[in-house]
């Protein structure tokens, strides 16, 4: 784990939340199982293998000593989280953790819950897709936006700051779109937001009702059962898109999945909406360089004829 090491030495003091060291992206052999992200004021180092005492005792030991040398006056708060399948084991190795714990990214402030849940509330990796939609508002003010997926609504919040006139957020977790009101809350901009606890599929009606669309995002789980598996069900969704966009608007469509590259989504795009423009692949933070750029979160923009 040498790499992951160096990687703490080194590290700064991050301000918000944000990944410091990625060895998923197979760039550091030997450490591809290690990642290490600031959650501030908490650390939080994940291993997709198992982890031995000594291996935890060493990294707590490079976290003190680099934090003692950024913040000698304050406790070191980390976490460590084993990943495993669909699975997570999480625990508190030093300090604490706030509750409730609230991060700032990307201009907004977002609620996150370290210790429960394999996801934390706010994906690290998406910050460049949060830029996009916050600048593309920006430029056309008074944009109506479908947020599909919609988790906790971060797309939501940034849309409604850049300048968005109405925000619809679906997902089936009414216990996300909870999370997602309070980060509204926080962020001062409650008014304009829709959220429906429903199953996309079952509510096109009622989806359809309040359309069509100025900029629909898509982030949907690769694979979740009862929810959404990408090959069956990515192609179900883009046949919808041509009757759900205004003229010129925009589609967002995210994929996170190692074995599905780019050409996944474009070769279905071509088949289900071939009226529908590819514009661009949005580069991912330079953090989370992968060895194999297409198997690392594709975020791909689309384009509906004026």
């Amino acid at each position: 784990m040498q790499a992951l090491l160096d990687a703490i030495a080194t590290m700064r003091m991050p301000l918000d939340a944000q990944r410091i060291f990625h060895g998923r992206g197979g760039l550091y052999p030997g450490c591809e199982q290690w990642t290490l992200d600031a959650y501030p004021p908490v650390w939080v180092v994940t291993s997709f293998q198992p982890v031995s005492d000594e291996e935890l005792a060493i990294l707590h030991e490079a976290l003190s000593a680099r934090w003692q040398a950024l913040s000698p006056d304050t406790p070191l708060n980390w976490v460590f989280q084993y990943r495993h399948e669909v699975q997570a084991d999480t625990r508190l190795m030093a300090g604490s953790v706030p509750d409730p714990h609230v991060v700032t990214a990307n201009g907004g402030n977002f609620r996150v819950h370290l210790l429960r849940g394999q996801n934390h509330g706010l994906f690290l990796d998406m910050a460049e897709g949060r830029r996009w939609v916050r600048e593309h508002v920006a430029a056309r003010p008074g944009l109506k936006v479908l947020n599909l997926f919609a988790y906790t609504c971060a797309f939501s919040v940034v849309a409604l700051q850049a300048g968005a006139r109405h925000v619809i957020n679906m997902d089936m977790s009414g216990g996300a779109l909870g999370i997602g009101k309070q980060n509204h809350h926080l962020n001062g901009v409650s008014a304009g937001a829709s959220f429906l606890p429903h199953d996309i599929f079952s509510s096109w009606g009622k989806i359809n009702r309040s359309g069509p669309y100025d900029l629909i995002i898509a982030d949907p789980p690769t694979y979740q059962k009862g929810s959404f598996i990408a090959e069956k069900d990515y192609a179900r969704l883009m046949r919808r898109l041509p009757d759900l966009l205004m003229p010129g608007g925009h589609a967002m469509l995210c994929l996170n999945s190692p074995k599905l590259g780019p050409d996944f989504l474009q070769d279905l795009m071509q088949t289900e909406a071939p009226a529908l423009s590819f514009v661009e692949r949005l580069p991912n933070p330079p953090v989370f360089a992968d060895l194999q750029p297409e198997r690392a979160l594709k975020v791909l923009i689309y384009k509906a004829p004026d």
